[in-house]
């Protein structure tokens, strides 16, 4: 298994340290990493390989080897993506009845909503993400990712906003920068997308030569479906 360190994280790590906020984001880190063993842990049991491991400004993120079937794909990916809020939840509750410190309790119920936050590829993002997949074709699902994602961060901006203003926390300015930065990533990979159904789609198929157009899920990281044309063979 890989483990790749965005470099990015030791800037964060200086302002957190010239804002006073190193402690809460020493739990946060600690406790996102305790929050993707639990995504680990449920891999494991559904019988997945771990494929990398890396470690981000705002978490830890773990990927996995390529799913068998469309029907494999989206069931495990649901159970993967909830099991890791499950486990913040969890230690939350456990270390508010044996009333441990304040900020183990805040920084789970904190790692656990960001997490489940409908924005791709959050963890939110994903297990809607694998409902839809279920039902709809992949174009639709894309749309609907990308509408709920797009519509997510306007509210969740306009909410930070005002709680910059009452709270004065600069935290909260780069958590949504770096929801922003998902979201922008999104859109950008969602076009990409549609550029790519669309020649598919005006792809003709001469008589005798076969159906185009074969799907191939590649790997979690990309968490879509990526197209290889090429004629069935008879």
């Amino acid at each position: 298994m890989q483990i790749k360190i965005n470099l990015k994280i030791f800037i964060f790590i200086i302002i957190f340290l010239i804002t006073n906020q190193i402690k809460i984001y020493a739990y946060l880190m600690l406790f996102a990493f305790i929050h993707e063993l639990g995504h680990l842990y449920m891999g494991l049991l559904l019988g997945l390989k771990p494929k990398s491991l890396k470690i981000m400004p705002f978490g830890v993120s773990i990927l996995f080897e390529t799913y068998k079937t469309k029907k494999q794909t989206q069931t495990k990916k649901m159970f993967i993506a909830i099991a890791g809020p499950v486990v913040n939840i969890i230690i939350a509750i456990v270390g508010w009845l044996f009333e441990w410190q304040v900020e183990i309790i805040y920084a789970n119920i904190l790692i656990a909503i960001f997490n489940l936050l409908p924005i791709y590829p959050l963890d939110g993002g994903r297990i809607i993400n694998a409902i839809l997949s279920m039902k709809l074709k992949q174009e639709r699902v894309i749309k609907y990712i990308l509408k709920i994602s797009n519509i997510s961060i306007i509210i969740l901006t306009i909410i930070a906003s005002i709680g910059i203003l009452y709270l004065k926390n600069i935290a909260i300015i780069f958590i949504i920068a770096y929801l922003w930065w998902l979201v922008i990533r999104l859109n950008k990979i969602s076009k990409m997308k549609k550029k790519m159904y669309d020649t598919i789609n005006a792809v003709k198929v001469p008589k005798g030569t076969g159906n185009f157009g074969t799907c191939l899920p590649k790997s979690e990281q990309k968490d879509g479906l990526f197209f290889k044309i090429m004629p069935k063979k008879h």
